[in-house]
């Protein structure tokens, strides 16, 4: 009897291996089944994804530090765009990533040529069936005239995206890699065509032209005072409440394609007991424009109007902006003015300007409509 009983529990327990076996089988089977599937959908959903170009130029956001706590006194761009991309694996659910590096550098070290560079990769990029959007990463201290640039030369409605950090990678609290993925967001969504070139940072999206950095060091650097923001970011969804009314990208007359230098204007600072060889050396030393940051409603003291009476009687063009931050400079008989446009903005309009017209009053049409 105990034999009989040992062999039907063996024969029990094989039966039970054995079904085990045949079970696993079936399940891993079935598993690699899913596994494949899986893979046809993501390969199906990627090519249902709209293609998105990042373009490195360095900056905070590719900076680092010799600690998790240092956010002054970092390496500016030292990152490359591989690394900026595989730090935010997640930005691959929202579009086909590739990236691009055009410099490496501190954005205080964008040059006329550097602009023009990039000018001419995103209207290339962007002529293109098979790129839906660019995203630019960029210091934040020059950002507002690179994105201003832009938003004056592209020849695209396809969304250009500009974003930056105001903390190194590096930092425990970097600020980086959720301002880039949210700058895909928009290159990517279709509510960010025809809205000329944005920059996004801290969840808020604004227009190239009336953003600014306002602050030295805080991560809420970035505001567009009195015109507003164009929305923001909420959730992970773009909310557009406002339009931008002046014309750009499409609608404007700069073409960068075939121009090899942009004309030389300097920006010549307001204050009192200014002198008028500053006017001077400017003319002196090439400049085709000089951009004046004229206390209040562009003011000028009687040696500025001396400098500046010289500089127009050598050709050079003067348009008087203000220090002030806000506001737009009033219209002055026998002046070319700024509108709204600060001064490191208006140098970007004047430069483009020269390259069309040298017409006083031609030029003043582009600041009142751009």
């Amino acid at each position: 009897m105990k034999k009989n009983f040992y062999l039907y529990v063996a024969l029990f327990v094989a039966a039970i291996v054995a079904f085990s076996a045949i079970a696993s089988s079936f399940s891993a089977k079935a598993n690699n089944e899913n596994v494949t599937v899986n893979n046809e959908n993501n390969n199906e959903q990627k090519e249902e994804l709209p293609n998105v170009v990042i373009l490195a130029t360095g900056g905070t956001i590719a900076g680092t530090g010799s600690s998790s706590t240092q956010t002054t006194g970092y390496k500016s761009g030292d990152l490359g765009i591989e690394t900026l991309i595989e730090a935010v694996p997640e930005m691959k659910e929202l579009a086909n990533i590739t990236g691009e590096q055009i410099v490496k550098v501190d954005s205080t070290d964008i040059t006329n040529e550097i602009l023009l560079k990039l000018g001419k990769r995103v209207n290339e990029l962007l002529a293109s069936d098979d790129v839906d959007g660019i995203v630019i990463t960029h210091g934040t201290d020059t950002l507002e005239e690179t994105a201003y640039f832009l938003n004056l030369v592209v020849k695209s409605d396809k969304p250009v995206v500009l974003t930056a950090a105001m903390r190194p990678a590096t930092a425990m609290s970097a600020d980086g890699p959720f301002n880039l993925y949210n700058a895909v967001l928009l290159a990517s969504h279709e509510s960010s065509k025809g809205k000329g070139v944005l920059v996004t940072l801290n969840d808020r999206i604004a227009s190239a032209r009336n953003i600014t950095k306002t602050n030295t060091t805080a991560t809420d650097a970035f505001k567009s005072f009195e015109n507003g923001y164009l929305g923001a970011i909420v959730a992970g969804k773009p909310y557009y409440y406002n339009n931008v009314e002046r014309l750009h990208t499409t609608e404007t007359p700069f073409d960068v394609s075939k121009i090899k230098k942009l004309p030389q204007v300097d920006i010549i600072y307001g204050y009192q007991n200014s002198p008028t060889y500053m006017y001077k050396a400017a003319v002196q030393n090439g400049a085709k424009g000089i951009i004046v940051a004229a206390p209040g409603d562009g003011t000028l003291s009687a040696k500025s109007v001396e400098g500046v009476k010289y500089a127009m009687n050598k050709g050079v063009k003067v348009v008087l902006s203000s220090r002030v931050g806000t506001g737009t400079v009033s219209p002055k008989e026998g002046y070319i003015t700024s509108d709204s446009l600060n001064p490191q903005k208006a140098r970007i309009l004047l430069m483009l300007a020269l390259t069309v017209t040298n017409d006083p009053q031609e030029i003043q049409s582009f600041f009142d409509k751009y």
